[in-house]
């Protein structure tokens, strides 16, 4: 079983990693509006597989990469995640009783 410790460090850099795709995502939006330069589409579909949360939220607020197919994938990603994260808990709750 994982100690506490480490398990509230493994949900600090996930929140972390999602924290910093969100800005990601919003330096992309900026740069669009102010002809600055912008990430690569690949690299933000790469970002979001590890912080879909970030991705998704800042997709959702300013509007950005939403009309884009491929990034349809993110909130794929997004639901995996979530059915990871239930996966875990179940299994932590199954040992744990």
């Amino acid at each position: 079983m994982i100690p506490i410790s480490d398990g509230l460090v493994v949900i600090a850099l996930y929140a972390l990693a999602n924290n910093a795709v969100f800005c990601l995502y919003a330096y992309d939006k900026h740069a669009a509006r102010t002809d600055g330069w912008r990430i690569p589409e690949r690299i933000l579909i790469v970002a979001a597989l590890f912080g879909p949360f970030g991705a998704y939220g800042a997709m959702l607020l300013f509007r950005h990469k939403t009309q884009k197919i491929k990034f349809w994938l993110v909130p794929f990603f997004l639901v995996l995640h979530i059915a990871g994260i239930i996966y875990i808990t179940v299994r932590l709750l199954h040992m744990i009783s």
